[in-house]
């Protein structure tokens, strides 16, 4: 199930008015400071952000990591106004969509370092094992202030693990009813000049025919994940951080009969995609005596993906770079952050059948100011940031943000910010469109996306007695508002040979909505109802001016109990009508999950979860393919295709 036994309530501090609750997850146990050790730069407490930041964070992982120990993609879809789109049934390729916006507006970093865009950013993105990581920090909304562009949507930031004084080792064993079988292993130590972190973690699964359609609804996966990272310590001051991580993956989906190794003259169609993702990082911090702090961080990542079809493929290679130096220097009531960055990627085909995209670079150069004021109830924010880029002139970004405590039980929250991102051909649609028929960027006619992001929040928190004695009960509401209008919009259109151009639009593409959400304790039972309100428009459009597959309405609810050394948990969301691309309507559907998980001592962990109780599934709806065995055309998907599933872990932790 989707996080019955998660503690978000890291999203809200018990001393805090902060974020927004989930809209899938359950339970939230409170925590007594949570810290934003990357996204703001300024590494504070989450409830005094002026920036809307949300954290998931080392206990959510852990937890996470005995239900989904592949990837993040559950826990990431869990969160209020956050999309997992799933792009493709014959690949599983996903993206991260945010207030109903492409996911290509969505910037994706590991340690505060961007790697993930253009062709790096689709395939295995997601899949990184949450027993990697120490927590995820998201901002939804405008973020290009504080890491350039891409963040126009929102940012999801993975921090990894650090060690610590006391040996950690844990390992992980998961199986589901979909033949998917996880191992997974951790252990950190830090010593007193040195210190590090292993993960290791293999992933296998078989291709999955749920509806019985001749295809498969689950790709066939063989996974490996490692990730060794060093730590030096030359002072008590000093950090250097040496890291490498290294993901392997291939994918076989299409038509079962192929995949298992059976084609006849009926039976040819397949996709397969193999990728190498090879990660280096360096990073040094040094922090003096008057809490300063100076950081330099260098990465470089290389990825290359082999795609092969039974009528196509390509071999192509992406690098992704980025280095950036920053000092922080407390003064008084304020916070400076001063930095330079510079960052790009560099696409190369290197051998291919059908395909008419040339190698080519994007970078850019960014100097950046930040701001942060605390008054007695009023914290501000304000930042400006000037990007130099290689091929699309240079973009100016001013942002704002504040957070005001009306007294002990009211607070809110506001910020407004500008953005851009670099077209780019390659980046990751709300439709996999084929290779072949891509076209590249005409960097002579197109220009770059602008836009300007807007959010306002209002929390209350009110904390009184339970029927048992020492017993403190709770109740937090939120309502926050939200609006991003991109212009300049790129947008993927068809030409007379069936071709896919980009070319700007004259109207701008408006998200605009709201989250309301209650969550209560009582009496040792965690509540939580929630509600999501989306209109994602494309402007330029005179009629049907819907982004489709984006779910206006959003409903969920959950609830949790403990007992001692049990949990059990129930929860249930609602997703209401989208439109598909041609106009038409999807049914709204139910989706529910429910969770029982025990505790053998400190050492070991099971969890029994199932999710999609109900076994809703698009294909119960509708065909997922139209034409011919060998040659199907797919539909976008807006439900689910792997139906009810269900999985058993075991972990051993010492």
């Amino acid at each position: 199930m989707k996080k019955l036994i998660i503690p978000i309530l890291t999203l809200i501090s018990s001393a805090a008015f902060s974020q927004q609750k989930p809209t899938d997850s359950t339970t939230e146990k409170r925590i007594d400071e949570v810290i934003i050790v990357a996204s703001s730069r300024t590494d504070q407490k989450i409830e005094n952000s002026p920036q809307k930041v949300e954290v998931l964070g080392k206990e959510d992982m852990q937890e996470e990591s005995g239900i989904k120990p592949m990837g993040i993609a559950s826990i990431l879809g869990d969160i209020s106004g956050v999309q997992i789109q799933q792009t493709s049934p014959v690949s599983g390729n996903s993206n991260v969509r945010i207030q109903g916006l492409d996911g290509r507006y969505t910037q994706i970093l590991r340690d505060g370092m961007p790697l993930f865009d253009g062709f790096s950013g689709g395939l295995g993105v997601l899949n990184i094992p949450p027993l990697d990581l120490q927590q995820i920090e998201l901002i939804k909304g405008s973020a290009s202030t504080l890491y350039g562009g891409g963040a126009i949507g929102g940012l999801v930031n993975m921090i990894s693990r650090k060690p610590t004084s006391r040996q950690e080792l844990t390992a992980l064993a998961n199986y589901s009813t979909l033949d998917e079988k996880n191992l997974n292993f951790f252990a950190a130590k830090k010593f007193s000049i040195f210190g590090y972190t292993f993960f290791a973690g293999g992933t296998s699964q078989n291709a999955q025919d749920v509806n019985k359609d001749g295809f498969s609804d689950v790709p066939k996966l063989n996974s490996v994940n490692i990730h060794p990272r060093l730590f030096f310590y030359p002072s008590p001051n000093s950090t250097v951080t040496l890291g490498w991580s290294g993901s392997f993956d291939q994918n076989l989906g299409g038509d079962m009969l192929v995949i298992k190794g059976n084609p006849d003259q009926n039976h040819q169609y397949f996709e397969e995609n193999k990728t190498r993702r090879n990660t280096y990082e360096f990073v040094f911090q040094q922090k003096f005596s008057d809490h300063s702090k100076l950081e330099m961080k260098n990465s470089w990542s290389d990825f290359k993906r082999k795609f092969s079809s039974n009528e196509n493929f390509l071999d192509a290679n992406q690098q992704n770079y980025f280095s950036e130096l920053s000092f922080i220097k407390p003064m008084n009531k304020m916070i400076w952050v001063l930095g330079a960055d510079f960052q790009g990627n560099k696409f190369s085909p290197e051998n291919f059948q059908n395909f008419q995209i040339p190698a080519f670079e994007n970078n850019s150069f960014g100097l950046f100011l930040q701001n942060t004021l605390k008054l007695q109830k009023t914290t501000i924010e304000s930042g400006i940031r000037n990007d130099f880029t290689k091929n699309f002139g240079s973009f100016f970004l001013p942002q704002v943000a504040l957070i005001h405590h009306f007294n002990e039980n009211w607070a809110a929250r506001a910020g407004v910010g500008l953005g851009y991102k670099i077209p780019n051909a390659l980046a990751p649609q709300i439709i996999d469109y084929p290779l072949e028929n891509l076209l590249p960027i005409n960097i002579q006619t197109t220009k770059a996306e602008k836009s300007v992001g807007y959010n306002l929040e209002f929390n209350y928190k009110k904390t009184f007695s339970g029927e048992e004695d020492g017993e403190k009960n709770s109740i937090f509401i939120n309502q926050a508002f939200f609006l991003t209008q991109i212009n300049n919009p790129v947008i993927a259109n068809y030409d007379s040979n069936g071709n896919v151009y980009f070319r700007n639009e004259a109207e701008p593409v408006v998200s605009k909505g709201f989250d309301t959400y209650v969550k209560a304790t009582l009496d040792e039972w965690e509540l939580y109802l929630g509600y999501t309100f989306t209109i994602a428009e494309n402007k330029y459009l005179s009629e049907n001016q819907f982004i489709p597959l984006t779910p206006k309405n959003r409903f969920a609810m959950t609830a949790l109990k403990e007992f001692k050394t049990w949990k059990a948990g129930i929860e249930a969301s609602y997703t209401g009508k989208q439109h598909r691309l041609d106009y038409t309507e999807t049914p709204g559907y139910l989706f529910a999950a429910a969770m029982i998980s025990k505790d053998f001592g400190e050492h070991f962990t099971l969890v029994l979860n199932c999710e999609n109780i109900l076994d809703f599934r698009q294909s119960r709806k509708e065909a997922l393919f139209t034409g011919s065995m060998l040659n199907p055309t797919f539909r976008p998907l807006w439900a689910p295709i792997d139906g009810r599933v269900v999985n058993f872990s075991v972990k051993f932790k010492l």
